[in-house]
């Protein structure tokens, strides 16, 4: 597994580049944990059911209630460049 992020800049789009993390820290609460933890679940058994047309999901497609947030994103890692 591996973990990245951008900064929350007021750079051009062409300009942001994806960078390697460390570490992440979610801020949230119970009900946003939860949520998550529904879409990861369920983004896992879309994956394992078509596996070869997976590529990534967006928390903020799946749950609208996201659409403010920071993007959250999961990408499988064979669809990595």
């Amino acid at each position: 597994m591996k973990i990245y992020g951008y900064k929350n800049t007021e750079l051009a789009s062409e300009d942001i580049v994806p960078d390697e993390l460390a570490e992440i820290t979610l801020v949230a609460s119970v009900q946003e944990l939860r949520k998550i933890a529904r879409f990861i679940n369920s983004a896992a058994d879309d994956m394992e059911r078509d596996n070869s047309n997976w590529e990534h999901r967006h928390l903020s497609d799946a749950d609208k209630s996201f659409e403010g947030s920071p993007q959250f994103v999961l990408y499988k890692p064979s669809s990595q460049n």
